[in-house]
């Protein structure tokens, strides 16, 4: 069921996955916006703002000041309060970490491609021990090669010693493609089109903001109400290789799918085999976790498989 809205105030509010937004500003209406909350409150959902990083006109930010809400921020807004009350602080380049001041607080996107966080591991490792929790974003999954997985679970593996260290000091840092799935007991995906959908500013619903930002199907409107062709298969339970895989952290990203393979509940090779990459480091970093306490964690369970792909394993078994 529905939990959230998406609301992008501007069609160059900032990308907190691996979509990119629109240079244009095209800054929501207050009209529109007005609409948006009243549909929300009545259908009992949380409102996530997603803000560019101009201003916002002080009626925008009256009326959001007055409902219960979550914002997403880019690092580099020029409002220093609205950054130091963000939700989700979003970090689109690494240039722009370089003295940044992090409130330990909260919580950080890193939007990056492999090759840019190869080159900046030294850099994300520092950031570990300034900050509560940072989701690790990539960029290029679609075009990830064989050659690229592997220096990804290189990477992965050289986390472990310095996320170690800081659980010894007491600092339980969390980084979502390592610790989620050390305290998951299930699916715990993105479900963009079933427990959350998007409002853009053009006023018409769509699934996520990826799907407004690359020209895709709407959803409906707010006069119209919502209009979901197919619902169930945003479901986890009508996915059926990801209904039955413990890559419990994988953001199974409806997006990917459609743009990879064409269906919305069918993975990729290439989104599958980074999710099992990130399960099975996540597997390494729990037993060294266990080495400095051994009742750490002491009711997660990560089996060995040997295999990254699930598809690759059903028909390994078939044939």
């Amino acid at each position: 069921m529905l939990k959230y809205l998406i609301i992008p105030l501007a069609d160059n509010s900032v990308s907190f996955c691996q979509y990119n937004s629109k240079q244009a500003h095209n800054l929501v209406t207050v009209g529109l916006l007005e609409k948006a909350v009243l549909w929300a409150m009545k259908s009992n959902l949380t409102i996530q703002f997603v803000y560019p990083r101009e201003p916002i006109p002080a009626n925008i930010s009256d009326l959001i000041s007055s409902i219960n809400h979550a914002d997403i921020v880019p690092c580099d807004a020029d409002s220093r309060n609205l950054l130091a009350d963000a939700d989700i602080v979003v970090v689109e380049n690494w240039e722009s970490l370089n003295g940044y001041e992090f409130i330990k607080g909260q919580s950080y996107v890193v939007r990056t491609s492999l090759t840019e966080l190869l080159v900046n591991k030294k850099l994300l490792k520092a950031l570990l021990s300034k900050v509560f929790r940072i989701n690790i974003v990539l960029l290029d999954i679609p075009y990830i090669n064989e050659t690229a997985l592997k220096d990804y679970d290189d990477l992965l593996h050289e986390l472990i010693p310095d996320i170690v260290s800081e659980y010894t000091y007491g600092h339980q840092v969390q980084i979502n493609v390592l610790t989620d799935r050390l305290v998951l007991n299930r699916m715990n995906n993105c479900n963009a089109g079933y427990e959350s959908v998007t409002l853009a500013p053009n006023g018409n619903f769509y699934v996520c903001p990826a799907f407004y930002f690359n020209a895709m199907e709407s959803i409906g409107d707010l006069e119209k109400g919502l209009d979901i062709k197919n619902p169930l298969l945003y479901k986890l339970n009508h996915a059926p290789i990801c209904r039955s895989c413990d890559a419990w952290q994988c953001k199974r990203c409806v997006w990917l799918n459609k743009k990879i393979t064409g269906e919305i509940n069918t993975p990729s090779h290439e989104q599958c085999s980074v999710a099992h990459i990130e399960r099975n480091a996540s597997r390494d970093l729990l037993l060294a976790l266990r080495e400095i306490d051994s009742e750490l964690l002491s009711q997660v369970e990560i089996p060995v498989i040997d295999y990254l792909d699930p598809f690759d394993n059903i028909i390994n078994k078939i044939y």
